[in-house]
């Protein structure tokens, strides 16, 4: 038994060595001279030794050890010492002082030391394992610190990145909103150019609408006058030929409805041509698409006839009697019809170019109304168009037309109002060389 305090005592200069270094001066130095010491008194003990160097080295090393605070650590494994050391002690002064009590006892003496090395080796078995647990629990705990330390800093990059590519988009959504804003400006003047184009393209037709009236209204205004000059001079005679002068006063009258009737026929086109320059109320009312058409085609007709005497061309009209009148945004449809008659002479006017004499253009619209609403088609036998052209038409700023000649925005605008403004369709066929037909259905209200 006088060994075991030996055994203990490297068990726990092991112990120590594999702990936390502690802060205390030349710690490992103290630490060797404490092993050195050990093993001296061990070769001591070992020479037939009472054990008692052992013991009062393991006394002196467990004072120090609770006497330094830096130690406080070690402390735990100290206590299972106490009973071991306690019982060792008391053996010895048994064994000095009351020999005969010690060795009637001294089995239970040696049985009870011996139980408590047993109980030290136990102890320190179970703080071993407790202390592998903890430094696996530790070591876990520092893997989870530097992995939330990994996320966190991934999650502060990644905040950053957010907010960079959040300013980022801000600033292209108020760029886009910006180049949005200029786009719609361009659309509005380049929509109101076609409407200017347009105008420009009525303004001979309406010259010559308007001059047919005015030619009436200067003719019977003429005879009016007359009329007035044969009544005045009927009424100075002194049997005044009451017949006659009711037969002038009916013929002054007649005149005066002719004026008022060409006059008002006058008022409508230059109405109507105010009308078209205007912005688009998108106000539907009741009108007579007949009319309508009717008065656009001869606009056009006359338009292309005063930049060119020479051209001439059929015009075939097929109105539907029974039409009646429509609900439907009248300046629109308008800008419609006078589109589509616009370029249909100008197919018409390019065919006649290439063909000369044998051809004859022909240009023709038709309205005819169907169980689900009206049908409007503009037909003409100029060039037609190939199907790749064909499936590009309607869409803006395309056009066949020379430089200078066209917008591209007619059929669009065309294609637009029909569609989104009046929940119709606009269609249309076509064959290469021969014919193009415009298709235009407006549904019932």
């Amino acid at each position: 038994m006088n060994l075991l305090s030996f055994l203990i005592l490297f068990f726990v200069f092991r112990y120590l060595k594999r702990s936390a270094r502690p802060a205390i001066p030349n710690w490992d130095q103290l630490l060797l001279w404490a092993n050195i010491i050990t093993g001296l008194l061990f070769l001591i003990e070992a020479n037939k030794g009472t054990g008692v160097l052992g013991l009062l080295w393991m006394a002196i090393l467990t004072g120090y050890a609770y006497r330094t605070p830096e130690l406080e650590f070690f402390r735990p494994t100290l206590v299972p010492l106490l009973p071991y050391l306690f019982l060792s002690v008391l053996e010895k002064l048994a064994r000095w002082f009351v020999p005969k009590f010690y060795d009637e006892y001294e089995l239970y003496f040696e049985i009870a030391t011996f139980a408590a090395f047993i109980w030290v080796a136990a102890t320190w078995m179970n703080l071993r394992k407790q202390e592998k647990a903890l430094a696996v629990e530790r070591e876990k705990r520092q893997q989870e610190e530097e992995t939330n330390k990994v996320i966190a800093a991934q999650k502060n990059e990644l905040e950053y990145l957010v907010e960079e590519r959040t300013a980022e988009l801000r600033a292209q959504k108020e760029e886009l909103e910006t180049t949005l804003e200029h786009l719609r400006a361009t659309q509005d003047q380049l929509i109101q150019s076609e409407k200017m184009a347009s105008l420009g393209e009525l303004t001979a037709g309406i010259a010559h609408e308007i001059q047919n009236p005015l030619n009436f209204v200067n003719n019977f205004s003429e005879v009016s006058v007359e009329l007035i000059d044969e009544l005045r001079e009927e009424e100075t005679k002194d049997k005044p030929d009451t017949e006659l002068i009711s037969d002038l006063l009916e013929d002054l009258r007649q005149n005066l409805e002719k004026i008022s009737h060409h006059g008002k026929r006058a008022d409508s086109i230059v109405k109507g041509m105010l009308q078209h320059s205007r912005v688009s109320t998108g106000q539907k009312e009741e009108t007579d698409l007949n009319a309508l058409a009717d008065e656009y085609l001869r606009l056009a007709y006359h338009g292309l006839r005063a930049k060119d005497k020479t051209f001439n061309a059929k015009l075939v009209t097929e109105f539907d009697p029974a039409l009646g009148k429509a609900n439907v945004i009248a300046q629109d449809l308008g800008r419609v019809l006078l589109n589509l008659f616009t370029n249909a002479f100008y197919a018409v006017t390019e065919k006649k170019k290439a063909l000369g004499g044998a051809f004859e253009p022909q240009v023709s619209v038709q309205t005819r109304r169907q169980a689900d609403g009206i049908e409007i088609r503009v037909r003409d036998n100029g060039t037609g168009m190939p199907e790749a052209v064909r499936q590009k038409i309607f869409q803006p700023f395309f056009t066949t037309k020379p430089t200078g000649q066209g917008t591209g925005l007619g059929l669009s605008l065309s294609y637009d109002i029909v569609t989104k403004g009046h929940g119709g369709t606009l269609d249309v066929r076509t064959k290469d060389g021969e014919y193009t037909e415009f298709i235009i259905h407006i549904p019932a209200s």
